[in-house]
């Protein structure tokens, strides 16, 4: 058991396995509640600022964890969750969540100084969302599809027990909750990409160094003229888990691409390794991640809504770069990157089994697309249920993380003909409001639905 402790008639809930397993953290003063971060900005710079396998330093320079640094952390938080074993079990290929039963575990967590259980933090253990269904006459929104039991990989991060794959987080959703409304202006979205003084000192020392042929001694002087990549988030708070997913799936996407770390499958390749002699090739290469969806199903009363056809496209643009700087968009197309891009989308799933990072991110992005179901269509008003609660940050504080700012240039390349390829830019962005542009009507979604509701049982968040 965990202790209490007053401070300044402040009350603090040490939720350390909440903490340490990166999730909304619960603190009450007077009547606001979040988390203790036990190691985020303390402890180093690890814990709560671990995600995708890199950490954020309190200057934002994004860096990646060393393996011993992840097993220590894992460790930590296994033996938290022993502590605090989760109440359900097995896998389940279609497990409902209340979200009215969630929201009422928060509410009891404020009011009474308690703690909130793994099942809560982790949506009832799902790996993504495939229905959503709405129940007026016990005022719920129910959400639906696969599950798993809770437990920590080698990361630290929750997993499914059976599967390995990383669990929706209530952390994730709160911020989808609060941020959709502003993504309808630019979608959800980050970037990574050289300044454009970086990119006039780039061409300086490229027009400088046709006779240098120390490879390393060339690298060396690009690092230091094009400086580090600057981070842009978008949509969501850049000091929330959610946008931490969004730039480490991105960096994570750039360090395979240009050869700095394998992807782990043979038919992802590096980007570099696919540039041929005497080919063109694009110089600093832009590649982006997007999601597409299948058009989203819905019965009749719009009450029950299903998603299918989730998948992330890997998308690639030409740069030109000239006297007068980085041109978007403007360069030849390079066949190269087009042939990586399709490799990458090819492969995406079989990468986030190997790196749980992607597999994180869909889950973002299955959680952006329902707050955005539920507020365009209403869905909550319908149900009569109420979520100010998860939507006041006074009441509920989540997790602060260091605000991802730059990430370090490595020259990483190779020289085609007179042209160098050099690091790579772009970014991750979905915009969830498009999704609800294309939506039909299907019959197996009621019968869905009406199986959800009568299967519910008398207490549980969560059900089969």
């Amino acid at each position: 058991m965990h202790s209490w402790t007053q401070r300044n008639a402040t009350t603090v809930l040490r939720n350390s396995f909440a903490t340490a397993c990166c999730v909304a953290v619960l603190f009450v003063t007077g009547n606001s509640f979040f988390t203790e971060q036990a190691f985020g900005q303390g402890g180093g710079g690890l814990g709560a600022q671990a995600v995708g396998g890199i950490s954020v330093d309190t200057n934002g320079i994004v860096r990646t964890l060393e393996p011993g640094s992840l097993a220590s952390i894992a460790a930590q938080r296994r033996k938290i969750l022993e502590e605090n074993p989760p109440q359900t079990g097995r896998r389940c290929e279609l497990q409902k969540v209340s979200l009215k039963r969630i929201v009422a575990e928060v509410q009891r967590a404020v009011t009474k100084d308690g703690l909130l259980s793994p099942e809560v933090l982790t949506l009832g253990g799902l790996e993504q969302i495939v229905y959503v269904f709405v129940d007026p006459d016990s005022q719920d929104v129910i959400l639906a599809g696969p599950s798993d039991e809770v437990d920590i990989n080698g990361n630290g991060n929750f997993v499914g027990a059976n599967s390995g794959r990383p669990l929706l987080l209530l952390e994730d959703l709160i911020v989808a909750l609060r941020s959709i409304d502003k993504a309808r202006m630019g979608g959800i979205r980050c970037s990574i990409d050289p300044t454009p003084e970086g990119v006039a000192r780039l061409q300086k020392v490229l027009s400088s160094t046709k006779q240098v042929t120390n490879s390393q001694q060339i690298f060396q002087a690009m690092e230091e003229a094009l400086g580090p990549q600057q981070i842009t988030v978008g949509g969501v708070p850049a000091d929330t888990h959610f946008a931490q997913v969004l730039v480490a799936a991105d960096y994570r996407m750039k360090r395979i691409g240009m050869g700095l770390e394998p992807s782990g499958l043979a038919k992802l390749p590096s980007y570099l390794s696919m540039v041929q002699l005497g080919r063109s090739a694009t110089m600093l290469p832009r590649f982006w991640l997007e999601a597409q969806y299948s058009p989203i199903a819905r019965d009749a009363d719009e009450l029950g809504w299903k998603l299918t056809g989730r998948k992330m496209v890997c998308l690639t643009e030409t740069d030109l770069l000239n006297q007068e700087g980085m041109l978007r968009g403007r360069g030849r197309t390079d066949r190269n990157a087009a042939r990586w891009c399709e490799q990458m989308t090819a492969c995406y799933e079989d990468l986030a089994s190997s790196k749980p990072v992607f597999s994180e991110l869909m889950n973002c992005v299955d959680l952006g697309v329902v707050a955005a179901l539920i507020e365009s269509r209403q869905l909550a008003t319908r149900a009569g249920l109420d979520l100010s609660l998860l939507n006041d940050a006074s009441l509920v504080r989540l997790s602060e993380y260091q605000i991802p700012t730059q990430v370090p240039t490595v020259a990483h390349g190779m020289k085609r003909g007179t042209r160098w390829v050099l690091s790579a830019s772009g970014g991750v962005q979905f915009q969830p409001w498009a999704f609800l542009e294309d939506i039909v009507e299907a019959k197996d979604v009621k019968s869905e639905r009406t199986l959800a509701l009568a299967a519910r049982p008398e207490t549980g968040i969560c059900w089969e």
